[in-house]
């Protein structure tokens, strides 16, 4: 995919958008690719995986199947029917590489400079690091489709005219919504700063195309799952614990869920550092001053992209009483990066001093982030190192194998923030490729005993033993 890819990078580098100015990318691009490279090297050789991305690893549609009805992910399910399997590494790297591609494009539509300039490169960084993106990029597998629409789409705004961009925006949102529910709103930020011409006028024909285009991307989900699942609708999967409202007093009940989700946002996007969610607060709301200030027009068109993004989010929450993860926000960083760069932008200009201060915010946002986002793909070398040891130990081992306990417990598992034990079921499948059995959801299998210790030896770094009797293998962590 990343190959495909190329030769539209290529041919983009020096391309013309409508009103006949060149859109280089040329130079952001390859800053985009080096920093995504440097971040993600501790995770590259053999990156980290969660659980439910592995059916996606493994391209097993049926593993899937459950997620077309309850998430209406018909893109990414027919990107499991694709009969072959791609080594783990090669889809983190083609997931990156596509990431960088889009900050470098969605850095070259805001900000217009034929060269790269500290403002341009800036905010293709500052996309670049994004906690949101960090989190979500541990799914590679499941969303390498989806990030592939949405980085064409990214590209497209830099060859062709913004009027040409908006006939493609409801055909890009109908794939993107079924691949990520919240990535047109990636496509909105895109078409909104790709507009020449800027006006109220502009604006509500360009927000009614983006509702118009989001109803016809739901009404499509439901009506394939009706056709294919008998039901017309998305129905939330039990795991989530929805408590849908159907009064003023259930939508009351669930407010404690969007505070819990605004709150964990926050937390994430700073890393767990009060004093940074503090900073992002006042830098967000100073350059909203700025730009309310000095460009108005411009301020309106990234507010009411921003403002709608968080409105679906806020209503869905309310609506169907589930907390939504920080991992969803994505598109709310990149409206925040860019309004951030272009108030440092506008201040240089207005006010050096001012100016100068918020680029030393940004710069500090774009550092720190960069050394966050590699000291976090290091987190999870202890667990991969550990599965990769005990898978090493099973070479020779008879079936069938069992696995008592739980893994996800152990110190490094929980380092890596690993979510299921249903995680070191498929690691040691990817491993292996062999289809261990996990007693604590299929107690059935697991009902013998472990009648004997022959072969008994410690699992690596594990809090766990190897077991080979006369039934088979067993690996034995402490708790099972």
């Amino acid at each position: 995919m990343t190959a495909a890819a190329l030769p539209i990078v290529t041919r983009i580098l020096h391309a013309e958008n409508g009103s006949g100015r060149c859109l280089q990318i040329g130079h952001v691009l390859w800053l985009s690719l080096a920093a995504i490279l440097v971040i993600s090297l501790p995770n590259l050789a053999d990156p980290m995986i969660r659980y439910d991305d592995y059916p996606a690893l493994f391209a097993d549609a049926d593993m899937f199947w459950n997620k077309t009805l309850h998430e209406g992910r018909w893109i990414n399910y027919i990107w499991h029917l694709r009969g072959y399997v791609t080594p783990s590494w090669l889809n983190y790297l083609a997931y990156q590489v596509l990431w960088a591609i889009f900050a470098a494009a969605t850095a070259t539509v805001v900000i217009r400079q034929r060269e790269l300039t500290f403002f341009k490169g800036a905010l293709a960084l500052i996309i670049l690091v994004s906690p949101s993106a960090l989190l979500i990029s541990l799914w590679f597998n499941t969303l390498l489709p989806g990030l592939a629409l949405v980085t064409a789409y990214a590209l497209l705004a830099c060859r062709i005219s913004d009027r040409s961009l908006r006939l493609l925006l409801p055909i890009f949102i109908v794939l993107t919504f079924m691949a990520y529910t919240t990535y047109p709103l990636l496509l909105l930020a895109i078409c909104l700063f790709k507009q020449e011409k800027r006006s109220v006028r502009n604006l509500v024909g360009l927000l009614c195309l983006f509702a118009f285009s989001i109803l016809a991307a739901v009404l499509l989900t439901y009506a394939i799952n009706w056709q294919v699942h008998g039901i017309f609708g998305v129905p939330l999967a039990d795991w989530r614990n929805a408590t849908p409202a159907h009064s003023l007093q259930d939508l009351y009940a669930n407010l404690p869920k969007l505070w819990m989700t605004l709150d964990t946002l926050l937390a994430k996007s700073s890393f767990d550092y009060y004093p940074a969610q503090v900073f992002h607060l006042v830098l967000f709301t100073g350059s909203a001053f700025v730009l309310l200030r000095y460009e108005p027009m411009e301020a309106l068109y990234l507010y009411a992209g921003l403002f709608i993004g968080l409105a679906l989010v806020v209503c869905q929450v309310l609506k169907l009483g589930v907390s939504i993860p920080p991992r969803t926000f994505i598109f709310a960083w990149v409206f925040y990066g860019i309004a951030a760069v272009r108030a440092a932008e506008i201040l240089s200009t207005k006010h050096p001093f001012a100016g100068r201060m918020v680029r030393n915010a940004v710069m500090l946002i774009v550092g720190s982030y960069l050394l966050q986002s590699f000291q976090q793909a290091t987190q999870y070398r202890s667990w991969q190192v550990e599965t990769r040891q005990i898978s090493q130990m099973l070479a020779e081992t008879p079936a069938p194998l069992l696995i008592r306990g739980h893994p996800m417990k152990t110190t490094s598992g929980l380092r890596a923030g690993v979510q299921s034990d249903t995680a070191f079921q498929f690691r040691i499948r990817q491993l292996t490729g062999r289809n261990p059995i996990l007693c604590s959801s299929e107690i059935e299998s697991c009902s013998r005993a472990v009648v004997g210790t022959k072969g008994s030896s410690t699992a690596g770094g594990f809090p766990a033993t190897i077991i080979v009797d006369e039934l088979g293998t067993t690996i034995l962590f402490s708790d099972g």
